[in-house]
């Protein structure tokens, strides 16, 4: 029966393999949008309901306009790259709230939150643009989604036992998924998303029109900031350190720029 079960699940997980949009890496994800969305705008109405809203308004404004055109951005590669239903899926909101938490993110469905502590590293428009590009892009990548499913995979770990490893392939899919062999393995998974929401973010605000040059100063600025000196090792950390991101942003900007352009070249 557990074999029966372990193998239903495995072509569960072949089916749903699929490929990020842009940056081109292989995904598991059963976690349709039908199934998360209408959790994720709740738990966002959730949560502006248990915080408070910026005073600030030119902040304000300024994460809702910012938010407002890297979302057109990211809608218009939607529908330009036969993603029409899901780019009608998105519930675009952009919100700041008061919390001295250094933090932003983007929930599935385009529910974006940034916290009053992060504008001082935004520093600027294309800081906040740098910042708004990244959390879109965990969404647009559907990271939060493919990390469940992970989740859901460890809950039955042990029936992995009964599938053998007779295609090593699909072997190392299963391990990854698992990060079966140490702590670090699950860390490095998600220094990957990461990193691909640092690319494909960039990506995203150089076609909403920003600098790109910025996403790297945000990281410089991070570095600077009070604390950030100890940090733990890389290897020991859940995302990349500030300095292989200042570096990898500014080795991927030529690149970001050709692809905005491209893909701006697509609109109507």
């Amino acid at each position: 029966m557990k074999r029966i079960i372990a193998l239903a699940f495995l072509a569960v997980f072949l089916v749903d393999c699929s490929t990020v949009p842009i940056t081109g890496r292989k995904r598991v994800n059963f976690v349709s949008d039908a199934q998360i969305l209408p959790a994720s705008f709740a738990q966002y109405q959730g949560f502006l309901k248990e915080n408070k809203l910026s005073t600030n308004v030119t902040e304000t404004n300024e994460v809702k306009s910012v938010g407002k055109r890297i979302a057109s951005a990211v809608d218009r590669f939607m529908r330009a790259n036969g993603m029409q239903a899901e780019a009608n899926s998105y519930k675009w909101e952009f919100n700041l709230v008061e919390d001295n938490t250094v933090n932003a993110w983007c929930l599935p469905g385009g529910k974006v939150v940034f916290y009053t502590g992060i504008m001082p590293i935004c520093a600027n428009q294309n800081g906040v643009a740098a910042v708004m590009g990244h959390e879109i892009a965990h969404a647009f990548a559907k990271h939060g989604q493919e990390r469940m499913s992970s989740a859901q995979m460890q809950q039955i770990g042990g029936l992995a036992v009964a599938l053998g490893t007779q295609n090593s392939k699909k072997s190392q899919l299963w391990n990854m998924a698992y990060g079966i062999g140490s702590q670090v393995g699950m860390l490095a998974f998600s220094r990957t998303h990461e990193t691909e929401a640092d690319k494909l973010g960039l990506v995203f605000m150089v076609m909403a029109g920003y600098d790109g040059n910025e996403a790297a100063e945000v990281w410089v600025r991070m570095s600077q900031r009070a604390g950030s000196k100890n940090a733990p090792p890389e290897f020991l950390s859940t995302h990349p350190s500030n300095q292989t991101r200042i570096q990898t942003l500014r080795a991927f900007l030529p690149e970001a720029k050709r692809l905005a352009a491209k893909y701006n070249a697509t609109r109507n």
